[in-house]
């Protein structure tokens, strides 16, 4: 059996796939990646593919297209539900899926969310096949202004936490968005923290701070989601047959 062939779309030179795409390939995954930032064309469709990852940014997933490859980005995403294609969003990824699908993207009500923090799973994460194996609260990564207010119609919610809600949905049987990041280390987290555009202040935090609690966590979060992007992996190759839930209804 080859290699899952997955689609990596960038979409902020400050976000690469960085830990993640190296799990993704320890775990036998081909990556194809489209540094769509940098003027790279997103294919017309997903045809060869067998997944696809949209990774985070600035930029906001809500409103006029912030960026003029986000309304292909976004069909690509429809597409890849619809055809069952294993799809991972991204934080700003996670956002794009939710806003393709249905769902509402909107400025952050508690305000900037940054630094590491704990999510909660919920119990019905436990037949998830990427969550179920997840413990019940795993340290992540978060660096965002915007949150899903509004999941997506079908959409399953998989994980929460007191300040934003949509921590983590499924959408159809191969669909994920994860609001929070896990593709970081810490020197991407430090050229946040450098080129941050008042959001630590806004939140009350100082760069020091986050990134020395970012850093005594990155040890749990390699622990934690190192395996979730094996199972991604295996989903994609056909070895993980995603739940038996129907497919959303959405308008093109």
């Amino acid at each position: 059996m080859s290699n899952p062939r997955l689609l990596v779309v960038r979409n902020d030179a400050e976000d690469d796939a960085r830990r993640l795409g190296d799990w993704l390939v320890e775990a036998g995954a081909d990556l194809h990646v489209v540094n769509a930032d940098a003027g790279d064309a997103l294919p017309a469709d997903l045809t060869g593919y067998d997944g696809v990852v949209v990774l985070g940014g600035a930029q906001a997933a809500h409103g006029e297209p912030a960026s003029p490859w986000f309304p292909a980005l976004k069909a690509l995403l429809r597409e890849a539900v619809h055809e069952r294609v294993a799809t991972l969003g991204v934080c700003l990824g996670g956002q794009l899926l939710a806003d393709a699908l249905g769902g509402r993207v909107e400025p952050a009500a508690n305000g900037p969310e940054i630094g590491a923090f704990l999510v909660a799973k919920r119990d019905v994460a436990d037949t998830d096949p990427l969550f179920a194996m997840l413990p019940f609260t795993p340290d992540v990564y978060q660096w965002h202004v915007d949150e899903i207010t509004v999941l997506p119609p079908g959409a399953v919610l998989l994980a929460s936490s007191p300040r934003v809600p949509h921590q983590a949905f499924r959408i159809g049987p191969k669909a994920w968005g994860i609001q929070f990041h896990i593709e970081c280390d810490q020197a991407m987290l430090a050229s946040w923290a450098a080129g941050d555009d008042g959001s630590l202040e806004r939140a009350g935090l100082d760069a020091a701070t986050v990134l020395a609690r970012c850093a005594a966590v990155e040890t749990d979060v390699e622990e934690v989601w190192r395996p979730f992007a094996a199972r991604f992996v295996a989903v994609a190759a056909g070895r993980g047959a995603g739940p038996g839930v129907p497919l959303p209804v959405v308008e093109a």
